[in-house]
């Protein structure tokens, strides 16, 4: 049997796609067939059928409704298939044969630019590596927005590159064959990122077709206009990234005109450890983002300013000129709570103009987000008034940015209807006014009696023929009947077309051109309003600068109002930035902790760290006391001063680190066979490999995954070597009491511990951080808080007073046979100290009560 017409060309477009699944058009359904169709209806729950087509066996069918086909594309593209939209390019009504039909764009994780399929508080990044002997040239873009992000990485480049993922969190990578040799990275990207990725062809990241590639798309003359001269991995990343966006859009992308070639130095060190650890963008274990520094400071109003206070989160600046011209626009606004208030509001209601004019540049826009785009250019004035009141630096810029769109605003307020439909080929989109021809269209179709009545009216009139009247028929269509005894009236201009015993028909050039517009004026009504439509959209498309400035600007001015009313909330102070190498906070408070207990009052805390005395701070106390959390606030409001807010404390001074590293908590990384304390050592070996004398590091019970012995060797070896040749500043738990006695052998190092009361075995945290060191970890105490039943907790102390009885051994509960522990180190005196002393020459028979209380006491001050 031969295939059909339809299946043969279904066979050769799907040709071109084979790895995409192919949404073909019939009709008013998207159809998938043969593996596609068995994909699409076990991931999309839908009905499996088939269709003849010219086989022995019925092709395996299903479909789904092109007007609302986004949601079952987004469940496709979220399970990491890509889609090839096959479109209909003619009117199946007037089409001879097959209809004609081509795929107009593949939709991919990293291309997707429908609203509905967005989180618009995150950008959507698709990510291009270029990877050769030298290094890496990596570029981000995210086409709904139409930025793009580059840089080279060559030093320490697979350290840095995970960092870069781990800052933009792409949902698509592509790279050259040469990344596949590094199975390390690729490994890296399936546990952590977790995103789709895969190689595209060489040819494509070829340095002189890449150039060629950049300057046609930028329209430069010269690779120094966009600063890449000197960025030849850059220029290979870049280049190949806009081939496969071409490739995958088939259209241009002129929406895509923001480029930005960074150094990764410009910005903190945030390595993807120290993110996860310190919960900047989402929790550990829900990975939610309530609970998480950006859920405290997003106060934001718009989805452009959600966004932007999101890149300030995940990258905060080392330059403190810069910090400060943020921080001085924050202090404008913190001063002035009359004016914050009405900036918030102005703010209030502002669409996401960013996403909108890219949608209206790719030609994808709707009628209604049109018109969002209006509502937003409507809210401009107002904000546009207050922005000029503004006296800092960066809020001075926001008001020059800030263009009113007037021009736009009043084109889509005379053009585009209120209320559009949501179908373009419904009709009913473009105003009454807009457009002479449109408006009779649309009346002829509204009120064609009344047109018949009105033309009927004049020739009656015209002519004198009293009974004259306007007649219709399928085979001569609109005519003008006269009877017999009028036919001496009838003018010259009429053409008979009709003789009946009692009447003469006629048509007039008149009638015969309304005939046309009436009955061909609804497809002409909608015909021409797609036309008007395409005409504004391309108007609009024209001021993109004009939009993005403005959409810039907005996201600016909503982040400096977001931190503004963040820090009058919480009682925020403005940190003081500078290049001392000193940390000082008085009165620090964990902004994450203190925003979630409200109800309860934080114990806040002073930090003091620096290059001489107080460079590295061993923290020592109970658990559950408080330590990681003290570690973890003065990491965030070190974060918090160099992202440009202001911070949870009295007073902060706040040294620029070039970067922050953590090693707090662990677990069993099972994929690539790794233990927890494998885990360990490898993230404590990638901190002492990357911190410098300016990184601030964060260190949380180093070497507890192996043996006593050994993990306090281990601790005290990592603390010598960041003394002797790192130079970080760093704040360090630990539950090894022995190791605080380094305080003695190196002026850098300082105790300090976690307060608590203790009334016999009952202890109260007092979170308070002092100097000193202390003994105890208070481990079973904390147990019993846990719930471990009383009988353990009871057994746990009888074995406690055997240990620390200093015979080094324990009875077994059992028999009561002693075990001898004197292999392991005893944390208590040994039998020749004052204690022992005094407790041997105790005569317990000839003690009165008073006596043993008050030797109770003498030995508890010895002890």
């Amino acid at each position: 049997m031969a295939l059909s017409p339809m299946m043969q060309q279904y066979f050769k477009i799907k040709q071109q796609h084979p790895d995409h699944i192919l949404f073909y058009r019939l009709g008013d359904f998207y159809e998938m067939f043969f593996e596609d169709a068995k994909i699409a209806s076990k991931e999309l729950e839908l009905t499996l059928t088939g269709r003849d087509c010219g086989l022995e066996e019925r092709a395996p069918m299903c479909g789904v409704p092109y007007h609302s086909c986004e949601a079952y594309i987004a469940r496709l593209i979220k399970k990491g298939y890509k889609v090839a939209i096959c479109e209909q390019l003619e009117d199946p009504a007037t089409a001879k044969g097959v209809v004609k039909r081509d795929v107009i764009r593949v939709v991919t994780p990293g291309t997707i630019t429908e609203l509905g399929m967005l989180q618009e508080d995150s950008n959507n990044y698709i990510a291009c590596i270029y990877c050769h002997e030298e290094g890496y040239g990596v570029c981000f873009a995210d086409i709904s927005t139409g930025e793009i992000h580059a840089t080279e990485l060559r030093e320490e480049a697979d350290l840095k590159l995970r960092n870069e993922l781990g800052k933009f969190v792409p949902s698509e990578i592509i790279f050259n064959t040469g990344f596949l040799s590094k199975k390390e990275m690729g490994s890296f990207i399936a546990q952590r990122i977790g995103c789709l990725a895969e190689v595209t062809d060489d040819n494509t990241y070829d340095y002189a077709a890449a150039c060629s590639v950049i300057l046609k798309h930028f329209q430069k003359g010269g690779l120094q206009d966009l600063g890449l001269q000197d960025k030849p991995l850059v220029c290979c990343a870049l280049g190949g990234l806009l081939d496969y966006l071409h490739q995958t859009q088939l259209r241009s992308l002129e929406g895509l005109t923001g480029l930005d070639v960074y150094s990764e130095s410009e910005y903190m060190n945030l390595d993807i450890i120290a993110r996860r650890n310190l919960e900047i963008v989402e929790t550990m274990r829900e990975k939610e983002r309530k609970g998480t520094l950006l859920w405290v400071l997003d106060k934001t109003k718009t989805a452009m300013g959600k966004r932007l206070l999101r890149s300030y989160v995940e990258k905060p600046l080392i330059n403190p000129t810069v910090i400060h011209k943020r921080l001085n626009a924050v202090e404008e606004l913190v001063d002035n709570s009359i004016y914050l208030q009405e900036l918030t509001e102005c703010l209030s209601g502002i669409f996401d103009m960013e996403r909108l004019i890219t949608r209206i540049v790719y030609s994808s826009a709707t009628p209604r987000e049109v018109k969002s785009l209006q509502a937003a250019c409507e809210r401009l004035p107002a904000l546009k008034a207050l922005t000029s009141q503004g006296k800092a630096v960066y809020l001075r810029e926001v008001d020059r940015e800030l263009d009113e769109l007037q021009d736009i605003r009043d084109l889509i307020a005379s053009s585009i209807l209120d209320e559009p439909a949501a179908n373009l080929k419904e009709g009913g989109v473009i105003c009454k006014g807009y457009c002479q021809e449109l408006d009779e269209l649309t009346e002829l179709v509204t009120n064609t009696k009344g047109y018949i009545a009105s033309i009927e009216a004049q020739e009656r009139e015209k002519t004198g023929i009293k009974n004259l009247r306007i007649g219709y028929n399928r085979v001569f269509g609109y005519y003008l009947e006269v009877t017999n005894s009028f036919k001496d009236l009838v003018p010259d201009t009429y053409i008979r077309k009709q003789t009946l015993t009692n009447c003469e028909r006629y048509i007039t050039q008149e009638l015969k051109e309304l005939e046309g517009k009436v009955l061909s004026a609804r497809e002409r009504a909608i015909a021409l309003e797609s036309t008007l439509y395409e005409e504004i959209k391309e108007k609009i498309a024209a001021q993109l600068a004009r939009v993005q400035s403005s959409a810039s600007a907005i996201a600016k001015l909503d982040v400096y109002c977001s931190l503004a009313q963040t820090a009058v909330l919480n009682n925020y102070c403005r940190p003081d930035v500078n290049l001392s190498g000193t940390i000082e906070i008085q009165e620090g408070r964990h902004p994450v902790i203190e925003a979630i207990q409200m109800d309860l009052p934080f114990v806040s805390n002073d930090t003091k760290l620096n290059q001489e005395d107080q460079q590295i701070v061993i923290i020592t106390g109970p658990n559950m006391a408080g330590k990681s959390t003290y570690m973890r606030q003065t990491a965030l409001i070190v974060m918090m001063a160099q992202m440009g807010s202001f911070v949870p404390a009295k007073y902060a001074s706040i040294g620029v680190v070039d970067g922050i590293y953590t090693r707090v908590g662990a677990s069993d990384d099972l994929t690539s066979g790794q233990s927890t304390f494998m885990v360990e050592m490898t993230e404590v070996a990638h901190i002492l490999q990357s911190a410098t004398k300016r990184s601030l590091l964060i260190l949380d019970e180093i070497g507890r995954g192996t043996s006593t012995y050994d993990g306090m060797s281990i601790a005290r070896a990592v603390l010598e070597y960041i003394a002797n040749k790192v130079g970080a500043k760093t704040l360090f738990a630990t539950h090894y009491h022995e190791i605080t006695d380094m305080e003695n052998d190196f002026a850098c190092v300082k105790n300090y511990n976690v307060a608590v009361r203790r009334k016999g075995r009952d202890i109260t945290f007092l979170r308070r951080i002092v100097p000193g060191a202390t003994d105890d970890s208070y481990g079973i105490y904390v147990s019993k808080l846990a719930g471990i039943p009383d009988g353990v907790i009871r057994r746990a102390y009888e074995i406690l007073d055997q240990l620390e009885s200093g015979t080094g051994q324990v009875e077994s509960k059992s028999n009561r046979r002693p075990q001898d522990l004197s292999g392991q180190m005893m944390l208590v005196q040994s039998d020749d100290s004052e204690l022992a002393r005094r407790v041997k020459e105790v005569d317990l028979n000839t003690l009165t009560p008073i006596q043993a209380m008050n030797l109770l006491n003498e030995l508890k001050q010895l002890v």
